[in-house]
């Protein structure tokens, strides 16, 4: 079966006059906040911006922050340690099923 291209939430599909429609915002916004390393639109083989539905997503955060009073280096640092906090998750996750995995009957799990 064939997946439309819209189900991959990182492909970028919308232009940026879409994606700013879609967030209520600018176009010369979505530029400012690129500018601004906030986002990173894919882009297209004549180097238009294409923004994914996960960079829609990461619009309304961005605005939400914003509203919630923060400038845009807070903005920055708020989605860095958000990452990092991501990564960390992760991290845990698979070092807890190494441990769990070593656990089993017979295992020398702890305890």
């Amino acid at each position: 079966m064939v997946s439309p291209g819209w189900a991959d939430r990182d492909r970028g599909l919308f232009s940026i006059s879409v994606a700013a429609e879609l967030a209520g915002l600018h176009p010369q916004t979505l530029r400012i906040y690129e500018r601004e390393g906030l986002l990173d639109p894919a882009r297209s083989a004549g180097g238009t911006r294409r923004y994914s539905s996960r960079d829609i997503d990461r619009l309304a955060e961005i605005c939400a922050l914003a509203a919630d009073g923060l400038n845009l280096a807070g903005i920055r640092r708020v989605l860095l340690m958000q990452e990092e906090t991501r990564q960390l998750q992760t991290e845990v996750a698979r070092l807890r099923e190494l441990l769990d995995g070593g656990a089993g009957p017979g295992g020398s799990g702890p305890g």
